[in-house]
């Protein structure tokens, strides 16, 4: 399976800057593994949007859309459980 390229938005970015140092650690080593496996066990499509998925990481969220055709992962959105889903 080839390696996809991991791009991430600038409000996610700036979402994932903001958490506690052990949070960041977690889940930028998540987002690394979405390179080799961008589809892994426990991850859930979204409803309503295509290719769009999101993926658990204790309390928050990595919500990100798979670009099959350019091998590409672009990370949407990192936030807290309660607030990930909200005005997308």
């Amino acid at each position: 399976m080839s390696r996809y390229t991991v791009e991430i938005a600038r409000r996610a970015v700036k979402s994932i800057a903001a958490l506690p140092r052990k949070e960041q650690q977690r889940i930028r080593a998540a987002i690394d593994l979405l390179a080799d496996e961008p589809r892994p066990p426990g991850c859930v499509a979204l409803t309503g949007e295509q290719s769009v998925y999101r993926v658990r990481v204790g309390n928050y969220r990595i919500l990100y859309e798979v670009i099959d055709t350019g091998l590409v992962i672009l990370v949407i959105r990192v936030g807290h459980r309660r607030d990930a889903y909200r005005s997308r």
